[in-house]
């Protein structure tokens, strides 16, 4: 899904959710190495998300998957945007933003 790169305290979701249920979480930490928009490093795959189980409310760690922008990539790694649908066990986690830098579009399909 062509569109903005997001960064650190973007909101995402998991369908479905380690108990069923859809988790909603947030990007937490972006790792090495990095491309920076805005003065923030934008998302890549291995990026760590902290999800809450939407049945108990007990924080589990989810890490993005490796499928995102089939054309930007940061050693190695592939640039995570607004609205992506990215395989991240145990389900499929969607994007939902704020975008990190909004005046960015990348077109290239995941």
């Amino acid at each position: 899904m062509p569109g903005p790169p997001v960064s650190i305290g973007a909101q995402v979701i998991v369908t479905p959710g380690a108990a069923g249920p859809p988790d909603l979480g947030t990007i937490v930490a972006v790792f090495p190495p990095f491309i920076m928009a805005n003065g923030m490093p934008l998302a890549t795959s291995g990026s760590l998300c902290t999800m809450i189980n939407s049945l108990s409310g007990i924080p589990y760690p989810l890490v993005i998957g490796p499928i995102a922008s089939s054309g930007v990539r940061v050693g190695g790694k592939a640039l995570v945007r607004l609205f992506d649908r990215i395989p991240s066990p145990p389900g499929i986690l969607m994007i939902l933003g704020p975008p990190a830098a909004p005046f960015i579009n990348d077109q290239w399909p995941p």
